[in-house]
């Protein structure tokens, strides 16, 4: 309907016509007096004709606008009590002060008022809790719900989705999945076995696997004696997801009772529809399963998304190639799939720790992503202090050295951690940083203690390993493009290893100088190695009077302290307790000082026939069995003293026992 009767403009003509109306009337009123009343009269007439009409306009239209409003107002409330549309009105508390017909039905409940939100669903609460979400979609009494908040105004719209969702879940559950399936260690247990017992084994795994892919409708084809291909699709995949894989335990079991524990690794890869793209992801996800340890089912998504399942024994440690190029490929996967990398040794970083962190650190730039090393640069020792300033002076290196306080500014969810040289979270350069992202990578040669990183989602571990920097040679060697190291690069590797063998007589086997070999042919320097580590005039007669006051305990274990009222640096400690060793007769050395953050620290060393590994962890320590240490909250050298002497007491008699 035209809207013009609400607009004036119009009635000016009709003003202006009425006004010379008058006037003319008004002349002939005064030359013609009878026939000027006559006018009178007929234009009076006129004006209650118009009047009339008017009034009678204005009626209908009111009739017609309050018919309109009437309606719309009907349907308004239909709308709000009858259509599948659910309205909640709370108040500042939460409680529900009005809810329409519809949401009477959704609840199944008719006495809403009054009540809390939480009490009708904790989903619902959930939702408004979170500000800064207005919509979502939650689930209620097995019906799925689209809900859009007000929160000024305190209500609520529930809109049924159900079957929009059933479309979309059954969507999602016919895509396709593809899985890779690997018997870990098929050829080791099945070596110097004879055709039948070999068909046997081959049997029982082949049933279990089929019958399993039979249950669950999956396509199971067998490429090789150890690996195997299966095609399903995602709404298997979350059926074999909440019973977490049980296929796993089954194999196991099945196989163990025939003396012949045969374990599976499962990479799968979904969220695409292109099949090569699974194919890779689900290849991806199986080295990723392998680089953990095996044993275990890792399910990658085209997101980057990483879910991990099983995992329940302990991985059988084999120093092969083969390992060191899993790893490196995983890696470098992990690195690309990242926004900025970050790498970090542990407190008080040593020249292995260094070297480690300068190796991956080249990886990392090598594969075009943005990599930081973390370091507290006023808590390294002198030798580590020098390397740093060799680097510096490399435009390259000046900005990959950041403090703790940078990191924590650069640090996003999608920031891959690489921590090099330990595994223990209280020990790593700045522990706060492990829980502002998911993605955190253990590489570390040390024995794996009680206290481990939680949630990584690779760890390289390898306790037989020389030093870490012989990890990272070797994962380096193993990169897809081939990586030319730097002289400073190969020569802070070298330098890790160095340190930690003490001169290639500890720890050292073949592996141990096909790094070195791979690090000396890069042009690693190993003049500038014995520069970085030469020793402090003050250094050494700092060490010397540690050594002074050492005494022979039992057979062969060489004890020494420091002073209450002097602070020792770490590196400084396990220099004492390496010269120690090196005295006839003495078969484990412990040096017992305190360190500048108050605590009390133990190096220990061994020739081997002790394990102070073993020593070290009863005082909350660890590391190796000839090279560990710990670090106590005491108040005096002279108490850690007597709880060590107990420990090497009670380690003696264990021994004789034996």
């Amino acid at each position: 309907m035209q809207d013009f009767h609400k607009k004036q403009v119009f009635l000016i003509p009709v003003y202006l016509l009425t006004a010379l109306a008058i006037f003319l009337i008004g002349t002939v009123v005064y030359i013609r007096p009878q026939l000027g009343i006559i006018f009178i009269i007929i234009f009076l007439f006129v004006i209650f004709l118009v009047v009339k009409i008017e009034i009678k306009y204005r009626h209908i239209l009111d009739m017609y606008i309050e018919s309109v409003m009437s309606r719309v107002k009907n349907l308004s409330n239909e709308a709000i009590t009858k259509m599948p549309i659910g309205v909640l009105l709370y108040d500042k508390e939460y409680h529900i002060e009005w809810g329409n017909q519809y949401i009477t039905h959704i609840l199944d409940d008719q006495s809403l008022i009054g009540k809390h939100i939480y009490d009708l669903s904790d989903g619902l609460m959930s939702l408004i809790s979170k500000k800064e979400k207005k919509e979502d979609v939650i689930t209620i009494n097995k019906r799925t719900y689209r809900v859009v908040i007000k929160r000024e105004e305190r209500y609520i719209y529930l809109f049924d989705v159900t079957e929009q969702a059933q479309m979309e879940k059954l969507f999602e559950d016919q895509r396709t999945v593809i899985a890779v399936i690997l018997l870990d260690n098929y050829d080791e247990m099945t070596q110097g076995l004879d055709d039948q017992e070999r068909s046997t084994i081959n049997g029982t795994v082949t049933t279990i696997l089929n019958s399993w892919a039979n249950k669950h409708g999956i396509f199971l084809r067998r490429v090789s004696s150890d690996r195997l291909y299966a095609v399903l699709n995602e709404g298997i995949l979350n059926v074999l997801e909440s019973n977490k894989f049980a296929i796993l335990d089954h194999v196991r079991d099945e196989t163990t009772k025939r003396n012949l524990p045969i374990t599976l690794s499962v990479g799968v890869g979904i969220g695409s529809e292109n099949l090569p793209e699974l194919g890779q992801l689900a290849q991806s996800g199986l080295d990723l399963a392998l680089g953990r340890g095996g044993d275990q089912v890792t399910v990658k998504n085209l997101n980057g998304k990483v879910k991990f399942f099983g995992g329940k024994t302990n991985p059988v440690e084999k120093r092969t190639r083969v390992r060191a190029r899993v790893i490196s490929h995983a890696l470098r996967d992990l690195m690309k799939s990242s926004s900025n990398v970050m790498i970090m040794g542990h407190k008080l970083p040593d020249m292995d720790a260094l070297g480690s962190a300068v190796g991956i650190l080249k990886m990392v730039t090598h594969n075009e992503v943005d990599g930081y090393v973390v370091i507290k640069k006023d808590e390294v020792d002198r030798s580590v202090n020098r390397l740093m300033k060799e680097m510096t002076k490399n435009e390259q290196y000046m900005s990959c050295f950041i403090s703790p306080e940078k990191a924590k500014e650069l640090v996003t969810e999608d920031t891959l951690i690489i921590v090099v040289d330990t595994h223990r979270p209280t020990m790593v350069e700045v522990e706060s940083l492990l829980d502002a992202t998911d993605k955190i990578v253990v590489i570390d040669h040390h024995r794996r203690g009680e206290d481990f990183i939680k949630d990584a989602i690779l760890v390289y571990m390898e306790p037989y390993a020389s030093s870490t920097a012989e990890l990272v040679t070797e994962l380096l060697e193993y990169q897809p493009k081939k990586i030319k190291l730097s002289i400073l690069e190969a020569t802070a590797l070298l330098a890790g290893i160095i340190v930690d063998t003490k001169s290639f007589t500890f720890r050292t086997g073949a592996r141990t100088f096909d790094a070195a070999s791979y690090l000396r042919s890069n042009g690693a320097d190993t003049i500038l190695v014995q520069n970085l580590l030469k020793q402090d005039m003050n250094e050494y007669i700092r060490k010397s009077e540690l050594i002074e006051e050492a005494y022979m305990y039992k057979n062969g274990f060489a004890i020494s302290y420091g002073k209450e009222n002097i602070i020792y640096d770490q590196v400084l400690i396990a220099k004492a307790a390496d010269t120690l060793l090196t005295m006839t007769d003495v078969i484990a050395s412990f040096v017992i000082a305190k360190r500048n953050d108050n605590l009390v620290s133990i190096s220990s060393r061994s020739l081997g026939d002790i394990n102070v590994q073993l020593i070290m962890e009863e005082l909350g320590g660890g590391g190796h069995l000839t090279n560990a240490a710990a670090q106590l909250e005491s108040s005096s050298i002279r108490e850690v003293e007597i709880k060590l002497l107990k420990i090497i007491d009670q380690y003696i008699e264990g021994r004789t026992n034996k």
